[in-house]
């Protein structure tokens, strides 16, 4: 049925990375049949609900099909974004707070940087063989990355982290290879990962980041890379503390050949400054996207890391699109050189929704996270119960399977257009929908 490919694991999100890994490398081809539930249970020495929820983790992320009892098979067209399908339409009067997506009122206007920069082009514009990054970009970039005490190493440019990450992932592994990834995490990051022929390995996370013991478990099975997220992390709103950076560094110095990726999620959006784990050992790479702060349009990542890596990046850059546009780098530095964005300001804002709000459920003995950003991350006891039940009271929210790998049923919550009028309502709703769906019986 498979042919030689065997697929392994013994924990759920194991399989289902066995058989993501399997198509990502070809050895599972389109239309592919699966072995049957009990079959592969029982080859693995594992019970079957083991393998159901494999499946199930699959189907969801677009991978498989299943069609009764004609059993399951590769899809023919396998899906990489499956979990950015999994949200809730806000029907018109439903109030839309799943979306992750900044307060407008927050963001600065681009029409005079946009002038500016291009007065400056009518001089002397940009041409072919030029450096692809701009100099008074990478300036700006670096003296930052210095502030916040980021190793030092050369900047790039791409378009957005996860540009930025892909790439930097591209540049030393394999298919195949396993990439430790915070669980809950980012849900695009997530479909990355294995739409790169990688294997996630979950890591969990709390407020204060990544767990060490788990960091330490994924790098002992293998895990040639781990993707942290310092400030902000979304869905949580997790932020790495000092100390939790030090009891990573020392998890990561025990494996000194695993790539390290830091994100600055909450870069221009979050006050206090990261704690960075890299140390300018090893192969490394911190990436700095402007999209929350600046606009989700501005597609801009500054990235730093050791020069191995950053040379990879930019090598591999210049045979696919060549650069990033000029153009915006010099946009993003006017607005960095004129401060369009106060982060204390803004830090503020969306820290008064958002500790508001947590602060509302935790009187309604709701568990509630969201230490910096604009998302809060409630743990429910019947995610699609809880959805629906927002749904109904006004409130479309983010379903927690977007995010999560291993971890329990939750929703997400995003605070940047609340207003202090909202919060006890939305609070009341979340308190009414993270219970226990009702029993039902049936005559």
């Amino acid at each position: 049925m498979l042919g030689e490919y065997r697929i392994e694991g013994r924990r759920a999100s194991e399989i289902a990375a066995s058989v993501e890994r399997g198509v990502g490398e070809g050895a599972l081809a389109p239309g592919q049949l699966l072995p049957p539930m009990r079959e592969l249970a029982a080859s693995l020495g594992v019970n079957p609900n083991t393998v159901a929820a494999a499946y199930r983790t699959l189907r969801e992320r677009g991978v498989i099909e299943t069609d009764g009892r004609r059993g399951s098979r590769v899809r023919s067209a396998p899906a990489t974004t499956a979990r950015g399908s999994i949200r809730v339409e806000a029907p018109e009067g439903v109030r839309d707070v799943s979306e992750g997506s900044p307060d407008p009122a927050l963001l600065p206007r681009l029409d005079e940087a946009f002038a500016a920069v291009a007065r400056g082009y009518a001089e002397r514009p940009p041409m072919y063989g030029e450096a692809p990054v701009d100099a008074g970009f990478a300036r700006l970039a670096r003296a930052a990355f210095d502030a916040d005490g980021v190793p030092a190493g050369p900047v790039g440019v791409a378009s957005g982290s996860l540009d930025a990450i892909e790439r930097v992932l591209a540049a030393h592994l394999r298919p195949g290879d396993a990439v430790a990834v915070e669980d809950p995490g980012w849900g695009s990051l997530l479909d990355l990962v294995p739409a790169l022929g990688l294997r996630p390995v979950p890591v969990a996370v709390d407020d204060e980041g990544p767990l060490p013991d788990a960091v330490a478990w994924a790098l002992r099975g293998g895990a040639r890379a781990v993707i942290v997220t310092d400030r902000a992390q979304n869905p949580t709103g997790g932020c790495v503390s000092e100390e939790r950076a030090a009891a990573l560094r020392a998890v990561l110095a025990a494996h000194p050949d695993v790539l390290l990726i830091e994100d600055d999620h909450g870069h221009g959006i979050v006050a206090e400054p990261p704690s960075p784990l890299a140390t300018g050992a090893g192969r490394w790479a911190f990436v700095r996207s402007v999209a929350k702060a600046y606009g989700p349009d501005l597609r801009i990542a500054a990235f730093t890391g050791d020069p191995e890596t950053v040379d990879r990046v930019l090598g591999r850059q210049r045979l696919g699109p060549g650069w990033v546009s000029r153009l915006l780098q010099r946009t993003v530095a006017h607005l960095w050189t004129t401060g369009a964005v106060d982060p204390v300001a803004v830090s503020a804002a969306y820290g008064e929704r958002r500790d508001g709000l947590v602060r509302a459920l935790t009187r309604r003995g709701i568990e509630a996270h969201g230490r910096g950003g604009m998302n809060v991350w409630v743990p429910v006891a019947d995610e699609t119960w809880a959805v629906s039940r927002m749904l109904a009271a006004g409130w479309a929210v983010a379903p927690g399977a977007r995010f999560r790998m291993d971890t329990g049923p939750a929703i997400r919550l995003t605070v940047s257009r609340l207003t202090s009028a909202d919060i006890e309502p939305l609070a009341d709703a979340v308190a009414y929908a993270a219970g226990p769906a009702p029993a039902r019986s049936y005559g």
